[in-house]
């Protein structure tokens, strides 16, 4: 099941400067240039360190889409955006920037 778009519009709000990127009907939110969470079948999962797990305490973990990594399930911090907001900072803090893309070369 592919995310809805008003799904991503609250996210982002309790995120500032965080983006969505749509991917393959799901979306990834970047902050600083880090992907730091996916929001998936309308739901928002952060990645799991350590980082995050500290200020999401008690938080559950689920995988995002099959095959993936567990990841923080997010949703109860909806509704505490300091802390959400936190927990993505800590995150984009910790991860590395991704690795720039070869140059194509020219045909």
């Amino acid at each position: 099941m592919a995310t809805r778009a008003e799904t991503v519009a609250p996210i982002l709000d309790a995120i500032p400067g965080a983006t969505a990127r749509k991917m393959f009907g799901e979306y990834a939110v970047y902050l600083d240039g880090r992907v730091v969470a996916l929001i998936c079948d309308d739901m928002l999962f952060l990645k799991d360190l350590p980082e995050a797990r500290v200020l999401l305490d008690g938080a559950e973990t689920g995988a995002p889409y099959p095959g993936a990594k567990p990841h923080l399930i997010a949703d109860p911090w909806l509704d505490e955006p300091e802390v959400l907001a936190a927990a993505a900072r800590a995150l984009a803090a910790v991860l590395p920037l991704p690795k720039p893309k070869p140059k194509r070369k020219p045909r």
